[in-house]
């Protein structure tokens, strides 16, 4: 990795519509990797629009790379089945932190940019990357890739290690 940029704290709050993996339902959980960083939320027993809120957090360092995530069913006696995958380009949310510094925003609520579905992000729809009181955030709906259905809910807060006040 190289020079450190901060923390990227990541909420996954909840996921929609998730596929059948077992008789009638799933047992959900999923994993997200940053690099070479592998962080995973807990296992949601027979469900297929679980909710999580959970934060997981990363050190984010150039070159500013994708965020993955993979969503699983847990199997007590075999390899646990694919549910899904998708992907989203953290460069965004750096550029908005950027943005942020020059503009020397610390109070309120200001959105710094928007960003739309395209090849970098499993985005179902746009999203707007804000800065609230100081911090800049993101909220999105990824849809899950290889799979007949699914979404998930991420919040997704950068840190910046240069910009004062935002710990």
């Amino acid at each position: 990795m190289g020079e450190p940029l901060g923390l990227l704290k990541v909420t996954v709050v909840r996921g929609k519509g998730l596929v059948i993996r077992d008789f009638k339902s799933s047992d959900p959980y999923v994993v997200v990797k940053l690099g070479n960083q592998t962080a995973r939320t807990r296992v949601i027993n027979s469900c297929l629009n679980p909710v999580w809120n959970e934060e997981l957090s990363f050190s984010l360092a150039e070159p500013v790379g994708m965020l993955n995530l993979e969503v699983f069913d847990r199997d007590r006696f075999k390899a646990d089945d694919k549910m899904g995958h998708a992907h989203i380009s953290l460069q965004p949310i750096v550029s908005a932190a950027r943005l942020r510094q020059i503009l020397k925003v610390s109070s309120g609520e200001t959105t710094l940019r928007k960003v739309v579905p395209d090849g970098d992000n499993c985005l179902v729809r746009e999203s707007s990357i804000a800065c609230i009181d100081g911090e800049v955030m993101q909220d999105v709906w990824l849809r899950l890739s290889d799979v007949e259905s699914g979404e998930i809910q991420l919040k997704i807060k950068f840190i910046d290690n240069s910009f004062p006040g935002t710990r």
